[in-house]
């Protein structure tokens, strides 16, 4: 079973954790998240309040909406996202995939999971030279197996990855 999914008992609070903390730049505000979660604007509110309250999350308003983002200077905000990055496993794809591709540079988020979304399919672009995508194809597929998760990849430049918007280095070769 899931850690994040046991510790919190509360499914919207956990899309909230993910979505929040998975990539701190994101903002929402109650309507949007109303949408994208297809649930009641009175339980997701519920939880935006309890976590406003112990300050993980910021809001601010802006106009008639109330827009939430995560609060990068929390006491526990890095546990708390190495916590999301674990349960998404992306923990997992830098061990199994970005650590043994020993010419890779850097491996960047993009699409839905960028955005805190958490669709199944994990959008990545790799930044590397001569790097050997039968080998990185094969350590994908085990670490699909690992995290229940689909990945998809691109081999690309840095340019071509900061271009996809929203972007996240998630990894960077310090070698």
């Amino acid at each position: 079973m899931d850690l994040l999914k046991t510790l919190l008992t509360s499914k919207t609070r956990v899309k909230l954790f993910t979505k929040f903390l998975l990539n701190p730049e994101t903002r929402s505000y109650l309507r949007g998240l109303e949408t994208e979660f297809g649930e009641s604007s009175n339980s997701i509110r519920l939880e935006l309040n309890k976590m406003e309250a112990v300050g993980i999350l910021d809001a601010k308003q802006e106009g008639n909406r109330k827009y939430f983002q995560a609060n990068t200077n929390h006491a526990l905000f890095g546990s708390l996202q190495h916590i999301v990055h674990h349960f998404i496993g992306l923990d997992r794809i830098i061990d199994r995939v970005a650590e043994k591709m020993g010419s890779l540079d850097k491996v960047f988020l993009v699409g839905d999971y960028a955005q805190g979304k958490d669709s199944g399919i994990i959008d990545l672009v790799f930044v590397g030279e001569d790097l050997d995508e039968e080998y990185m194809i094969k350590l994908i597929r085990n670490c699909e197996g690992l995290i229940d998760r689909k990945i998809r990849y691109l081999i690309g430049t840095e340019g071509e990855a900061r271009s996809m918007k929203p972007n996240m280095l998630i990894w960077e070769n310090n070698a």
